[in-house]
Formats: structure tokens, C-alpha cells, sequence
């Protein structure tokens, strides 16, 4: 009997046995596939944290070969930037080289104009001395006002350098332009035609043209009235002329600022003679302020204002620089 029951539970236990050897393998091998599951989960983890930032956005992965690239062309672009600045650099030193040459040429250009300048402003000082001496004035040659005929009985008025000698004492009076007719025309007035009265006088080369006391030279499209030249000789003499006493001999004879003297061939245009005194003074005079005295300046003659025989009146002026 023990025998039997022996055997009965040997039975037993192996047919047990039979039955869970395919469920011992399957769980192996389900444990074997588990565990390799995790390991590789365990192992991609760390590259996908990796690859997140804290905020879970994309952050790129420090494996990468370009952050040992970067040094290098960080390297070749300071180098670039190295050359480019010393370069530029160089070029700067040149064009400010350049440049400071160009204003050193600048600043002797400006210098030598100023040299020029001062020449120049010198040369219209002198100029103008002279001219206000030998054109203004001009008693030593005679051509624009001659000597009086008689030794003046006053001094002189004294002013600037200058005498101004005059046979009447000074009285003020405004200067009027007179009106000498519609013939006339003051110095420097433009017309387009002339009159087919005019005539043609011819003064050291210089060709005139004559109309009632007015004369006239070409300019461009038209005639310019000037000043009547001296030696120009008329037959007859214009309206409204006025006689003027030199002295007992000699008479002139006066129309919008001409002076005529009586000759063999006519009537003579002659420089005015200082001491002598006319009511009128045509239009383009200037009152001239001289110190204190007040001179009419018609031309290139000086007048001094004076009251004679109770009119208000015109002295021709004697004006001399005076020496040394």
C-alpha cells in the first residue's frame, strides 16, 4: 500500500510538472522582454530630457560638432575684421594725411589771397587818394576847374588835407535841380534815337553827337548823355544860356553845367573858372558834406553855396591839397 501510494503522488507531481514548464518559459521570457523594454527606456530618456528646456521648448543638443567649429571661424572673422580695421585704418591715416595736405594747400592758398587781398586793398587806397586828388580836384593839370583870375581876400576853408578857397563867404542853402526845357538831359540819361538835328563833333578821336546843348555818345542800342568835352565848338548857342563875368575882358556862358567861351569858330566848351557864380545847377548834383560846409558836387566840379545880391547863388571852388 505505501508502495502505491508512492507512486501515485510521483504521478502527480510530474504531470504537474509537464503542465507548468511552458508557463515557467513564457514568464521568462516575458520577464526578459520587460526588463529590455525598461533598459531601453532608461536609456532614450536621457536624450529626450536632453533635447526639452526647462520652459519645454527646443533646445539644441551639445553634442553637436559645430560648437567646436565655432571658435575657428569666430577666429577667421576676427581676423577678417582685424584686417578690415587696420585696412581702414590705414586708409583714415592716408585721407587724413590727405586731407590736412589738402587744407595746409588750402590755408597757403587762403594766405596767399589775403596776400593778394592786402595788395590790392592797398593799391585802391592809393587809387582812390589820387583819384580824389587829380580827378576830383585835378587844379594842377586844368582840366576840370581852372585857377581864379584874382588873389582871394579870405583864407581858405582848411579841412582833411585840403583848401577850399572861395571869393564869397559860405551860406547854406538846399541844393534844387533847375529845369533848363525839355531839350535837356542830365548825365547819363539813355535815349533810343536822336534828333535829325544832331550833330557830329570830333574831340581827340572821340566822336559826339550835339542837340540843344545836350551831348551824346553811342551806346549799344542807343545814345548816353556825358558831360560836354572840353574844346568841342558850337555855332549857336542854346536857349536859356546864361552870361557868366570872369573879369572885365571875359564873359562865359553857362547852360546845365556847360561852360562856353566866345572864339574865333563859335562858342568853346572851356573847364569852369573857380570864383565864378551861377544861379542854377542842373539836375545830378550832390550835396557833399565836407567837415562842416555843405558843397554841391556836379561832375567833377565843387560848389560852394552863397547868398549874393540877396539870391541864393553857386561859387565855383578852388580846392588845393596842401603841401607837406
Amino acid at each position: 500500500m505505501k508502495t502505491i501510494k508512492l507512486n501515485s503522488v510521483c504521478l502527480i507531481l510530474f504531470v504537474a510538472l509537464i503542465f507548468m514548464l511552458p508557463y515557467s518559459a513564457e514568464a521568462q521570457r516575458m520577464n526578459h522582454n520587460s526588463a529590455n523594454t525598461r533598459t531601453n527606456q532608461n536609456i532614450s530618456r536621457p536624450n529626450t530630457q536632453q533635447n526639452k528646456s526647462i520652459n519645454g521648448g527646443y533646445q539644441k543638443s551639445t553634442n553637436r560638432n559645430t560648437t567646436t567649429k565655432a571658435p575657428t571661424n569666430k577666429t577667421s572673422t576676427m581676423d577678417s575684421k582685424n584686417k578690415t580695421n587696420v585696412s581702414t585704418n590705414n586708409k583714415d591715416v592716408r585721407v587724413s594725411d590727405d586731407m590736412n595736405n589738402v587744407d595746409t594747400n588750402r590755408n597757403n592758398v587762403s594766405d596767399n589771397m589775403n596776400d593778394v587781398n592786402r595788395d590790392r586793398n592797398n593799391i585802391n587806397i592809393d587809387n582812390s587818394r589820387d583819384v580824389n586828388i587829380n580827378r576830383d580836384i585835378n587844379v594842377d593839370r586844368d582840366v576840370y576847374v581852372r585857377r581864379p583870375v584874382a588873389v582871394y581876400p579870405r583864407p581858405p576853408y582848411a579841412f582833411g588835407g585840403y583848401h577850399y578857397y572861395a571869393f564869397h563867404p559860405y551860406h547854406y542853402h538846399p541844393y534844387h535841380a533847375f529845369y533848363w526845357g525839355p531839350a535837356y538831359h542830365p548825365w547819363g540819361f539813355f535815349v533810343a534815337a536822336l534828333a535829325v538835328t544832331a550833330i557830329i563833333i570830333s574831340i581827340d578821336n572821340q566822336q559826339y553827337h550835339y542837340d540843344e546843348g545836350v551831348y551824346y555818345q553811342k551806346s549799344g542800342s542807343g545814345y548816353t548823355v556825358v558831360q560836354a568835352p572840353n574844346g568841342a565848338t558850337i555855332d549857336t548857342l542854346p536857349p536859356n544860356t546864361q552870361t557868366v563875368i570872369i573879369n572885365e575882358t571875359t564873359n562865359n556862358y553857362y547852360y546845365g553845367g556847360t561852360y562856353y567861351e566866345k572864339t574865333d569858330s563859335g562858342y568853346t566848351v572851356v573847364p569852369p573858372t573857380a570864383g565864378a557864380v551861377v544861379e542854377n545847377l542842373p539836375e545830378g548834383g550832390e550835396e557833399v558834406k565836407i567837415g562842416d560846409v555843405t558843397y554841391v558836387k556836379l561832375g567833377e566840379v565843387y560848389y560852394q553855396p552863397i547868398e549874393k545880391d540877396g539870391k541864393n547863388m553857386y561859387e565855383v571852388v578852388n580846392v588845393e591839397k596842401v603841401e607837406g
